[in-house]
């Protein structure tokens, strides 16, 4: 079983090739106003986590989520209902 932490935790491996170095990264950071995360990078994102945790993320998804938590906490609700199961 996966828990939300351990997906922000991957998550923020993921997020940081993407910011400028020594970029502090926190949970509640916000991806686009304070990352400056354009469109093509939360992209790149949203496409390593699916690969990362097997699941698809609809776009959709990008209206309520604006920071590596509530993006966690996404991944986390669609793989539990993937499957029924938590992985």
């Amino acid at each position: 079983m996966i828990s939300e932490e351990q997906i922000l935790e991957r998550l923020f491996v993921h997020l940081r090739p993407l910011v400028p170095p020594r970029t502090p990264l926190h949970a509640d950071i916000d991806l686009k106003q304070e990352l400056g995360l354009d469109s093509i990078k939360v992209m790149d994102l949203l496409m390593a986590l699916e690969d990362e945790f097997d699941v698809s993320i609809p776009l959709n998804v990008l209206i309520d989520v604006h920071t590596p938590a509530e993006l966690a906490r996404a991944v986390h609700a669609l793989m539990e209902h993937t499957d029924g199961l938590v992985r």
